[in-house]
């Protein structure tokens, strides 16, 4: 059975998406930039690749993968030059390497206001500046994609329910990391969701549900 590469594997959201999958015995790849951590990924299954988002990457992270899962983040305490390297132009540069490799899947973690930075959140709108491109680089590229745009991520807990309507209550346009990480495991497991961008929140339907509502809401 073919892989699914993590690129963001050591990422809070990445780590509790592995945990998921390898509970679920899915076989994973997790790229990770420090070797040190190998072992920690190791004990849990999944098979490791080091590489680093700032340099060029290397082909034996994606052979073998089928999909592809970008939750990589420069973090909330780098500057916009961080920003401009991690999450546009390695994502950009994942997405070449995907495409080269003929990933059936590309599954990106962006942002809420990754549509329309323009009217975003103005602290970080260089950071939406960046998902923009990088999603739209993955819209061109003909991949098949899954884009998640999330709203303010907590630590909150697993509740398996979301929405993917913007409440219009900004202080509710939240949803938890554990519920990304299944929201994503949900993407890579329903071919319903390729070639989808979905917004995520908390809310009160099953994830799979409030999915499909979406899409048929999409479609009319």
């Amino acid at each position: 059975m073919n892989k699914t590469l993590i690129i963001g594997a050591n990422g809070q959201i990445g780590k509790l998406l592995i945990q998921m999958m390898t509970e679920q015995k899915m076989p994973v790849k997790v790229m990770l930039r420090n070797a040190d951590q190998t072992d920690e990924f190791e004990n849990k299954g999944a098979e490791v690749v080091i590489a680093d988002l700032e340099a060029e990457l290397p082909d034996d992270a994606f052979a073998d993968c089928d999909k592809v899962v970008f939750t990589a983040g420069s973090g909330g305490k780098t500057g916009a030059d961080k920003t401009i390297l991690v999450d546009l132009w390695g994502a950009c540069k994942a997405i070449d390497k995907a495409k080269q490799h003929n990933i059936k899947q590309f599954v990106m973690v962006s942002s809420r206001d990754a549509g329309d930075p323009e009217h975003g959140t103005k602290a970080i709108k260089h950071y939406n500046i960046c998902k923009y491109f990088a999603d739209k680089h993955l819209m061109e590229s003909h991949l098949p994609y899954t884009i998640l745009r999330p709203g303010r991520l907590t630590d909150g807990p697993l509740t398996g329910k979301i929405t993917t309507t913007r409440p219009t209550d900004q202080a509710q346009q939240t949803i938890s990391r554990a519920n990304v990480a299944a929201c994503i495991l949900q993407c890579l497991d329903h071919s319903e969701t390729v070639n989808q961008i979905e917004e995520l929140y908390e809310g009160d339907m099953p994830i799979q549900e409030a999915f499909i509502k979406s899409i048929k809401g999409r479609l009319g």
